[in-house]
C-alpha cells in the first residue's frame, strides 16, 4: 500500500503563498476590468440618474405623509374608544377627555363634532359648519382628508372619522377631525444637503402650500406660473393634467445655464403633489468626480490588495498557533454571555428574579457566617400598573415599569436593584449605599408624593436593615413588604392611583 504524504509547515506555508498571489493576481486584473466597466456605466447613467434620484426623494416623502395620516387615523381610533369608556357627564368633563387624549396621543387640535354640528374642543365649542367644508354633509360615511386655511395664509391638515355610534350627554355625534399644521409636515420632511435638492407640497392647481422654493428660480408662488416662461406649452399641459389627475411624473428644463430636474409624485388622499427639485449640473459634477477618481482608486486597491494578501498569509501562521487558545476564550465569553442574558430583564435592563435568587443565596450565607453587618432591604411596588394596562394598554404599562425602573437607578445609584416580578422591584443597599439609605429614601418618597395627580410614576416603597436577630435575607425582606403596603395605603389616601385605578 502507497504510504500517505504528511502534510507539513513548509507544504502549509508554501500552499498559502501561492495561493494568496493567485488571489492578488485575480483580484487585480478583476479590479482593472471593473474600473473600465464603471466608468462606461457611469457615463451612461448620467442622462437617467437625476429623474430616479428625484422620484426616490418625492415618493420617500410622500410616503412619509401617507404614514402620519395612517397613524393619525389610528390615533383618533383609539380615541373614540377611550373616549366611550369615560364616565362623562358634562361639558367640563368632555373637554377634559379630550385634553387627555391631545396629552396621551400628541394629537393636534382634536375636536368632536355633534349631530348639530357643534364643534367640542379641549378648550372650547363652537358652530363648525361655516368653518368646515365637511360638515355641510348631513352624515359622513368614510375618512376624510381635506385642506382648510386658517387665520389668512395659514394651511393645515385636516383628518375627519365618522363616529356613527358615538353619543354623549344625550347627544349623537357624527364625527372627529384633528388638524396637522402643513408647517410641521414640512418640517418633518426637511433634509440638509448643502442647498443642491429642493422639495415643495403643492395644491393641484400649482399653488404652494408649504411655503418653501424650489430653488433660487421657483419661489413660494404658483408652480404652473413659473414653469410657464420656461418650458413649451405641450409639457406645461401635460404637467398640469398629471397634477389634476394625481398623477406622478417629471419635468427637465433650462433657468439659465443650468439644466434642472423636477419630480412630482402624489400625496395619497389629500389632493397634494410631492414635488423635488434638482440641479442637474450637481450630479453631472459628482459623476464626474467618480469618474476622475477612479484609476486612482483602482491603482490603491492594487496595493491594498498586495498588503492584505501579504497580511493574510502572516495571520494564517499565527492563527494555527493560537486556534486552541481562541476557542477557549470564545467559549467563556460565550459562557458569560448567556449568564448576563439570563440575570438581566429584557424590559428595564436591571438584574431579574434569577439573579436576585443568586445574590440572596450569597447574602444567606454571609448573614449564617455573620460577615455582613451592614444591608438594606427595599422592596418597591408600582402603583396603577393594572389600572395603566386596562385603560390604555400594555404597551402603556410597559413604558410605566421602565420609567419606575429608571426612577430606582437614578434614586438608588449606589445600591443594586432587582426586578422579581411584574410591577414588583427590590433594591439592596451595602456599603456607601446603606450609609445614605435614609437620605435616598426620603428624596425618593418626596419626588413620588409631587408626581401624585399627574401621568407620572407612582411607586410604593418600604424599608428595612439587617438586625442581629436577622437568619436570612428573607427576614428583612418582610418587614419590608409590610412597610411596603403600609407605604401604598399613605400613597392612596393621598390620591395615588391603585391597581384597581
Amino acid at each position: 500500500m502507497k504510504k500517505q504524504k504528511k502534510i507539513t509547515t513548509r507544504t502549509f506555508i508554501i500552499t498559502a503563498v501561492v495561493g494568496c498571489l493567485l488571489i492578488m493576481g485575480m483580484m487585480t486584473v478583476n479590479a482593472i476590468w471593473a474600473s473600465r466597466e464603471a466608468n462606461v456605466a457611469t457615463t451612461d447613467a448620467v442622462s437617467s440618474v437625476s429623474s430616479f434620484y428625484l422620484e426616490a426623494m418625492a415618493d420617500r416623502r410622500s410616503k412619509t405623509i401617507t404614514n402620519l395620516i395612517n397613524s393619525s387615523f389610528e390615533d383618533m381610533e383609539g380615541s373614540l374608544t377611550f373616549i366611550k369608556n369615560e364616565d362623562i357627564h358634562s361639558q367640563e368633563e368632555l373637554r377634559e377627555s379630550i385634553g387627555k387624549i391631545k396629552s396621551l396621543l400628541s394629537l393636534q387640535r382634536f375636536a368632536l363634532v355633534d349631530e348639530d354640528n357643534i364643534v367640542y374642543t379641549q378648550y372650547t365649542t363652537y358652530t363648525g359648519k361655516s368653518r368646515h367644508a365637511f360638515l355641510n354633509e348631513d352624515t359622513i360615511q368614510d375618512r376624510t382628508i381635506s385642506t382648510v386655511s386658517l387665520y389668512g395664509s395659514s394651511k393645515q391638515l385636516c383628518l375627519t372619522l365618522p363616529t356613527p355610534d358615538l353619543r354623549i350627554l344625550g347627544k349623537n355625534f357624527k364625527a372627529c377631525f384633528v388638524q396637522i399644521d402643513i408647517t410641521d409636515i414640512v418640517d418633518l420632511l426637511a433634509f440638509d444637503d448643502n442647498g443642491r435638492t429642493y422639495f415643495g407640497l403643492y395644491s393641484k392647481n400649482g399653488v404652494n402650500l408649504s411655503g418653501t422654493d424650489l430653488g433660487p428660480f421657483i419661489s413660494g408662488g404658483n408652480l404652473f406660473n413659473a414653469l410657464g416662461t420656461v418650458v413649451s406649452e405641450k409639457e406645461l399641459l401635460n404637467m398640469r393634467d398629471r397634477f389634476a389627475n394625481e398623477k406622478d411624473g417629471s419635468l427637465t428644463f433650462s433657468s439659465g445655464e443650468a439644466m434642472e430636474t423636477l419630480s412630482f409624485v402624489p400625496v395619497t388622499g389629500t389632493g397634494w403633489e410631492m414635488v423635488v427639485l434638482i440641479k442637474e449640473s450637481v450630479i453631472n459634477d459628482q459623476f464626474l468626480d467618480i469618474t476622475e477618481n477612479n484609476m486612482k482608486i483602482t491603482r490603491n486597491q492594487i496595493i491594498f490588495t498586495l498588503f492584505s494578501v501579504l497580511l493574510l498569509a502572516a495571520i494564517l501562521l499565527l492563527m494555527l498557533r493560537s486556534l486552541s487558545k481562541d476557542k477557549l476564550e470564545q467559549e467563556m465569553e460565550n459562557s458569560k454571555a448567556f449568564k448576563d442574558m439570563a440575570n438581566t430583564d429584557s424590559m428595564t435592563g436591571v438584574r431579574n428574579k434569577h439573579a436576585y435568587a443568586e445574590f440572596e443565596t450569597i447574602l444567606n450565607q454571609k448573614i449564617t457566617d455573620h460577615e455582613l453587618d451592614k444591608l438594606a432591604v427595599i422592596v418597591c411596588d408600582v402603583n396603577g400598573l393594572k389600572h395603566v394596562n386596562d385603560t390604555l394598554g400594555h404597551a402603556a404599562g410597559d413604558q410605566l415599569i421602565k420609567d419606575a425602573s429608571a426612577m430606582l437607578q437614578e434614586y438608588f445609584m449606589h445600591g443594586s436593584v432587582f426586578r422579581i416580578g411584574g410591577d414588583e422591584f427590590v433594591v439592596l443597599m451595602q456599603g456607601k449605599g446603606y450609609d445614605k439609605v435614609d437620605e435616598c429614601i426620603d428624596e425618593f418618597n418626596k419626588e413620588v408624593e409631587a408626581h401624585i395627580g399627574t401621568d407620572a410614576v407612582v411607586v410604593s416603597i418600604g424599608h428595612s436593615i439587617l438586625t442581629s436577630g436577622d437568619r436570612n435575607l428573607r427576614d428583612i425582606f418582610e418587614r419590608a413588604d409590610q412597610l411596603m403596603y403600609e407605604r401604598k395605603k399613605t400613597l392612596k389616601a393621598m390620591g395615588a392611583k391603585t391597581r384597581e385605578g
